[in-house]
């Protein structure tokens, strides 16, 4: 995968984060307790922190939330059997919702995709309500094997995603859309 490759998510790079072998918090939410292995860094994500990723050294993962609570990417983070088949329908009922823009991404995982939809400049809170709309569509189509992201069913620190390891497709605008 290419550094264009993932410029094409806008991640908040001011900090990242890095996955240790150890628990580093202890988190209570919503009657639930989160065992965080991921270190908060806060230094700028570089492309050599990237490249180490890349090459299996370290394990990071970027925040999907800004300081400021904004979201530039709402993302299905699908663990299943059939990428293909989940793409594939993710991909009618996002050009239909009118969204022009979104990639997927693999991850270490076998059969496990991140799909970006680039929003931009949206609010945590319209955000989650997008996501689980887009969610709900989904599930009507085929069985439920994914999150969404960002969510507040889960601590703020959670709003993160390991950084993806090989471009999988990319949507980038189309005439056809009907928003357009």
């Amino acid at each position: 995968m290419t550094a264009m490759d993932l410029k094409l998510i806008k991640m908040v790079t001011s900090h990242y984060w890095q996955k240790s072998d150890r628990v580093v918090d202890k988190i209570s939410f919503k009657g639930r307790t989160f065992f965080n292995k991921f270190e908060r860094i806060d230094k700028t994500l570089t492309q050599s922190v990237i490249n180490q990723h890349l090459k299996g050294e370290i394990t990071v993962a970027h925040s999907l939330v800004s300081d400021r609570g904004i979201v530039e990417n709402i993302v299905i983070d699908y663990n299943g059997r059939d990428p293909e088949r989940f793409y594939h329908k993710a991909q009618l009922l996002l050009r239909e919702e009118g969204y022009i823009n979104f990639t997927a991404f693999k991850t270490k995982s076998e059969g496990h995709l991140h799909v970006y939809i680039h929003k931009g400049h949206t609010t945590l809170q319209e955000a989650i309500q997008l996501g689980k709309m887009i969610s709900m569509k989904l599930a009507a189509k085929q069985p439920k094997q994914w999150k969404m992201f960002p969510s507040d069913d889960i601590p703020p620190e959670y709003n993160i995603l390991t950084l993806p390891y090989d471009l999988y497709a990319k949507e980038r605008g189309a005439s056809w859309s009907k928003h357009m």
